[in-house]
């Protein structure tokens, strides 16, 4: 460890440090906050901060829900709130704009304003997000068919980008004054998505958004593909991407291609997985020295995955930290995830909403047309995956030391003792991070000479240890612990489940009690037990609070969040389920979802909603066995989900006082989609040739205090 750290401190980044390097625009708010970009990442008023993106879809959340959701985001580590503005939500038909009620972006930016989140918009003119035709309308499909010189998609044709130029000018009404420069949230903003150029393709794009009033402090693209030639350096920010599994892979098998390599430290910011469909198996992950010179920004990391129906992908619960611990590792100072927080389809009565195969643009799987939960750290209906509590311990690192550690750069050690591990560091402080899991994948226990510590490693750990910390005149010379936070004079760190806790200050050495506070050379700490790290909320300056849901603060007021369950609903079965239906290969050539006629042969229970105050603060969890499920209210298709173990979620404010029904196909034993191990013997060990069962209904209560 000696050595990797003497590497470390030698390291010299880039020289590149002012925003001349980069074309943006106006960088200073009206009180003289400047946000500032460059080649190691954001210097938000003066100060170096390496803050955390989430991915939230307002058109996809209930309005009255927005504030509620972000200052759970923000409590859960989030400082960047990301959004898809999709077109197709706002000019479904053409030149009738819709930005009412849940697709309202003026509120949500004021909303997301009022919690103090900074906001990136991604507008598009393609988004993907799963989004039918990738969130381009149909009539601009319809004209691009018809007159393909004029008005093909994403192209320089004439028709297209005034149509494009069009949508960014209703797009910057919305924003109007609520930009940085204004004294709004919204920083920053993409063009497109996913898109290979060529440049002037892109550098189009930005210039008619800038036409539209959006004067912000950066731009940006996805860093994949790779591009379709030059690029112009400084203009557009290229952001990267990598997920634990892919719902577009078209094999059916666990983990195939390179979805391992994300699980690694990496000097390569290139995913090779992403939308493997359409960039193919072979993408390179070889960069281009110019794109070395921006700050290695992400904007997609999987903060969970929603299944398609030819892949179901059950997310675990410690993908998503060993993710982020190998991209912040590996040197990216915005760890920014897709999705953050889940949401649900809106209703057209014209088409769906979602992606089919079968549609005639862009969409290459079919995938649930209502729900979107994505597994996400906080689900469709903003309830708590475990996720949400282990990244927001290391969220909450990067809120008290990002400062320093942006500046940090890494080295990639070969693995030490079996130990995946890289450093960063800077005039002798630095960070070891450190990670012993890989998804699917049973990784042994290894051994780590740690600044003369002997440490083991166990399985499936994720981790970060400091080096050279300096706190209030004294240094913390290591720690076997991770940094939690400061609280005014005292110390809080996060002990790592199967490593006994030691920290040397000033040169001295303490085993700490755990969840006990004490003082070490003259600084009060507190090494809180991992159970306890993930029930602290640090809610100011001088107060840490501990709870088994969530905490947050609306303005003065603590609120406290929690998912109960309570209680069953009854259902009764009305109608048996027909013969299992033939499976079929779509236009892109993976299997395909039941169309509406099929859902005829469903299993059918009519289910009872109980009756209770304040609906919206209620759910139903449906536990059932099948191929897939959709719950109508009066006829009303308002949820679905594609089978893959977990129960699905319904509002029960979209079913008080309605016939409510659900409805089951059954899944067949030789069915040809992708199941995870614990799934498949759930398929294998049903009776019959088929599995369909209702194992039971909870109510769920969301109660806050």
């Amino acid at each position: 460890m000696k050595k990797l750290l003497i590497a470390a401190l030698l390291l010299i980044g880039f020289n590149m440090s002012g925003q001349e390097y980069f074309k943006f625009g106006t960088a200073q708010n009206p009180k003289g906050e400047s946000f500032l970009v460059d080649s190691h990442g954001f210097i938000v008023g003066g100060r170096r901060v390496l803050p955390v993106m989430g991915e939230i879809h307002f058109s996809r959340v209930p309005k009255s829900e927005w504030k509620r959701e972000i200052l759970k985001m923000k409590a859960g580590g989030i400082d960047i709130v990301a959004c898809y503005v999709f077109w197709l939500h706002h000019e479904d038909k053409e030149g009738v704009y819709d930005w009412s009620g849940n697709r309202n972006l003026r509120e949500f930016i004021e909303t997301c304003k009022e919690c103090g989140e900074k906001v990136v918009l991604r507008v598009g003119p393609f988004c993907h997000g799963e989004a039918y035709l990738g969130g381009i309308p149909e009539w601009v499909i319809d004209k691009a068919l018809a007159d393909p010189v004029n008005f093909r998609v994403r192209t320089l044709a004439p028709g297209f980008i005034a149509a494009v130029s069009d949508f960014y000018k209703e797009i910057g009404r919305q924003a109007e004054g609520l930009l940085w420069k204004d004294g709004g949230p919204v920083v920053g903003l993409q063009v497109d998505n996913e898109s290979s150029g060529p440049w002037p393709y892109l550098a189009t794009l930005k210039q008619a958004a800038i036409d539209a009033g959006f004067d912000l402090p950066f731009y940006t693209r996805t860093g994949w593909p790779k591009m379709n030639g030059p690029a112009v350096f400084g203009e557009i920010l290229p952001l990267y991407g990598d997920y634990p599994d892919g719902f577009w892979d078209r094999a059916l098998t666990d983990m195939p291609g390179s979805y391992r390599a994300a699980f690694r430290f990496k000097d390569s910011r290139l995913s090779a997985v992403i939308a493997t469909e359409v960039f193919g198996t072979d993408q390179s992950t070889a960069m281009d020295k110019a794109d070395l010179a921006y700050p290695y920004l992400t904007c997609e990391l999987g903060g969970g995955m929603i299944p398609s129906y030819h892949r179901r992908i059950r997310i675990f619960d410690n993908d998503a930290l060993a993710l982020s611990i190998c991209k912040v590792g590996s040197g990216s100072n915005l760890p920014g995830y897709y999705m953050y927080h889940g949401g649900t389809n809106p209703d057209c009565e014209d088409h769906p909403m979602s992606e089919l195969q079968n549609s005639r643009y862009t969409n290459s799987n079919d995938l649930p047309q209502k729900t979107y939960d994505y597994q996400a750290p906080l689900g469709e209906m903003g309830q708590p995956n475990p996720s949400y509590h282990r990244l927001r311990v290391f969220h909450q690192m990067l809120r008290e030391w990002g400062d320093v550690l942006s500046e940090m750069d890494p080295i990639f050690p070969e693995d030490e003792g079996g130990v995946r591990t890289a450093v960063r560091s800077k005039d002798g402080s630095g960070f070891l991070f450190v990670n012993n899991y890989e998804r699917m994948a049973e990784l042994p226990e290894g051994k780590l000479d740690f600044c003369g510590q002997k440490v083991t490693v166990p399985s499936g750990a994720s981790f970060c240890f400091p080096i050279g910390l300096e706190f209030r005149g004294h240094t913390i010379d290591w720690a076997t612990a991770q940094p939690f936070c400061k609280l005014g004079r005292k110390l809080y760190f996060a002990a790592v489940e199967g490593i006994q806790p030691r920290i040397c200050i000033d040169g001295k050495t303490f085993v700490p009690e755990l969840d006990k506070p004490f003082r070490a050379g003259g600084v009060r700490m507190v090494v809180m037990s991992p159970e306890m790290a993930l029930k602290a909320y640090k809610v100011s300056k001088r107060k840490i609070v501990f709870s088994d849901g969530i905490v947050y603060r609306d303005g003065r007021r603590l609120v406290y969040e929690d998912w109960v369950e309570d209680g069953t609903a009854s259902a009764e079965l009305v109608r048996e389920a027909g013969p299992a239906r033939e499976m079929r290969l779509g236009r892109a050539f993976t299997w395909e979802q039941p169309s509406e006629e099929e859902f005829d042969a469903a299993a059918q229970w009519s289910v009872e909603v109980p009756i209770v105050d304040n609906p919206e603060d209620w759910f139903l969890s449906i536990d059932y066995n099948g191929d897939v499920a959709r719950v109508y209210a009066d006829g009303r298709f308002v949820q679905d989900n594609f089978w893959n173990g977990q129960p699905m979620m319904v509002r029960v404010s979209d079913l008080v006082g309605k016939n409510v029904t659900l409805s089951v196909l059954p899944m067949r034993k030789d069915t040809p989609v992708y199941l995870q191990k614990e799934q498949k013997e759930t398929l294998a060990s049903a009776e019959g040739d088929t599995m369909l069962s209702l194992q039971g209904i909870s109510v769920i209560h969301r109660i806050t205090r």
